[in-house]
């Protein structure tokens, strides 16, 4: 999807500038690329119009930029943008220029088609993984998003990327592995009840960690040790005691 948007030129940034474009009912801009970053302002319906479309970040832009010391037409993507969490208006907008003989990478959605998979109607859970894929083409056949047919997916079965028809001049960079949608068997009554209840508190889950008795034993016989070589201590000075009082006597004796 294109789209044509008139843009001004305009002088000194930074965040007081800002407020006072949006002030004045304009969204300040930046413009990066090419060798050059332009500071722009913009209508904010315009760019909510871009920002609602169904192409979004992909839509190639055709600028128009009034008040330009260089060319004044160029083509650029919607990079990125900041909204206000409270009133939701848009804050700012970043465009990155593209050339059009040059490929670009960019991220962009997948759509699945066809309708209801088969394995939902049996009961199956559908799993979609991939929601995004990050390609790289020329500008002239970048994609509003890629299709996906997950209609005839059946339990246990899914897509992975190396599965999708491969268009002329793009390139998927994501792993070809990597499964984009499946369709998964339903989980039955009972292992629902287990998963429930494998982190619930009751007999299991009194008994001690198997870590925490560990330590407790080490900390026992690490205790028990001590004390044995306390009471060894003890013994042997009991029985120097014990020797050493005859002794005292028999030098009594040959005195």
């Amino acid at each position: 999807m294109k789209f044509d948007l008139t843009v001004e030129s305009r002088e000194g940034g930074g965040k007081g500038p800002a407020r006072q474009l949006r002030r004045a009912g304009r969204v300040p801009a930046v413009l990066y690329g090419q060798g050059e970053c332009l500071l722009l302002s913009v209508k904010p319906d315009e760019l909510v119009k871009i920002l609602r479309s169904q192409a979004g970040s992909t839509a190639l832009i055709s600028l128009t930029i009034n008040g330009a010391k260089s060319k004044a037409k160029r083509t650029a993507l919607l990079r990125d943008f900041q909204v206000d969490p409270i009133a939701g208006s848009v804050l700012h907008a970043d465009f990155f220029e593209v050339a059009m003989d040059k490929p670009i990478r960019v991220k962009v959605p997948v759509h699945l088609t066809g309708g209801q998979p088969i394995g939902l109607k049996e009961g199956g859970v559908l799993h979609h993984v991939l929601r995004q894929l990050h390609i790289e083409c020329l500008p002239s056949v970048l994609p509003d998003f890629i299709e996906v047919d997950a209609s005839q997916l059946q339990i246990n079965q899914g897509i992975h990327l190396k599965d999708i028809p491969k268009t002329e001049g793009l390139r998927f960079l994501d792993d070809l592995e990597h499964m984009v949608v499946s369709v998964a068997a339903p989980m039955t009554d009972a292992k629902l009840e287990a998963l429930l209840t494998a982190g619930a508190p009751g007999a299991e889950g009194a008994k001690e960690p198997e870590v925490a008795a560990k330590g407790k034993a080490v900390a026992e016989g690490a205790a028990g040790a001590e004390a044995g070589k306390a009471g060894d201590a003890k013994a042997g000075a009991a029985a120097s005691k014990a020797g050493a009082a005859p002794a005292k006597k028999e030098a009594e004796k040959k005195k």
